[in-house]
Order: structure tokens, then sequence, then C-alpha cells
């Protein structure tokens, strides 16, 4: 995605969410949506305070949960204490170490094409109204598995 489609997909998400569309929306909405190191509230800050000099975490925390509350961005605890976000654009999970705390992004073929999703399938056993859904795995990331002396079990 290159930066101008970034920026236009971001003001259209915007204008759909009927969100008013802010110099800071826009700007933290777009570094989400083309960064996907799952920043917390002060790598976003250090990221753009060149673009932005004048704007404090308190600014970004009220934007980012504007977000999550429009579902636009989803929160992530790794175990640090510290929370992360990350734009939700395309469906995936997360597999999250839980040694070092690293965040990855997980998606396969045909992840999002299943015969009936997963929300469809939890509304069906359960009598649910399903509003959506957040799904996390935790283990060791290869960099820590050798840190540890640690081999996968084939």
């Amino acid at each position: 995605m290159t930066n101008s489609s970034v920026m236009e997909d971001t003001l259209k998400l915007l204008k759909d969410h009927k969100l008013r569309v802010t110099p800071q929306r826009h700007i933290i909405l777009a570094y989400l949506a083309s960064h996907h190191n799952h920043p917390t509230v002060e790598t976003i800050r250090d990221a753009l305070s060149k673009e932005l000099p004048n704007m404090g975490s308190s600014t970004i925390y009220n934007t980012l949960n504007t977000f999550v509350d429009h579902r636009l961005v989803v929160e992530l605890q790794n175990g640090d204490g510290s929370t992360h976000y990350d734009y939700f654009g395309t469906p995936h999970y997360h597999a999250i170490c839980t040694n070092c705390g690293k965040i990855v992004d997980v998606t396969y073929p045909g992840f999002d094409k299943d015969e009936k999703t997963l929300e469809e399938k939890t509304a069906e056993i359960s009598g649910y109204m399903i509003s959506g859904n957040h799904m996390e795995v935790y283990g060791l990331c290869p960099e820590c598995q050798v840190k540890l002396g640690i081999t996968q079990k084939k």
C-alpha cells in the first residue's frame, strides 16, 4: 500500500464510521494501517513527533480508544504491562511470545474464507449475537527458542 493510498483509505474509513476527521485521527490511523509493529502509545508519539510535535499522549490515548470503540483497532496485551494497538484491516490473529512479548500477525491462505466464520459457528453453538472476535495464541518466538536453547518437537 502506498503512502497516498493509505491516506486515502484511512480518510474514507474515518468518514465511513462517521468519525469527525481531525489531523490527529487521520495521521494516527494512517500510521497504524501502514506499520505492523503493534505500537504502544509512546511508540506512536515518538514516530509522529515530527509531523505533529504538539500531540500529547492523552490525545493519542483518546484517539485510540475511539478507534477501539469503533472496531477499527484492537488492543493487545503482551505480558509486559503495556498496551499495544493493531489496525484490523484484514482478518488475522496474533501470536505473542511469552518470553520477550513480541507480537506477530498470523494469517494463512483461506483464513477468512472458511465455509462459516468463527462468529457464525459460535453464534450457532452458543445462541449469542456475536459482534466480533479477537484471537491470541501464546508461545515462544523463534528467537527466544534459540536464546533459551529450546527445540520444537516434531
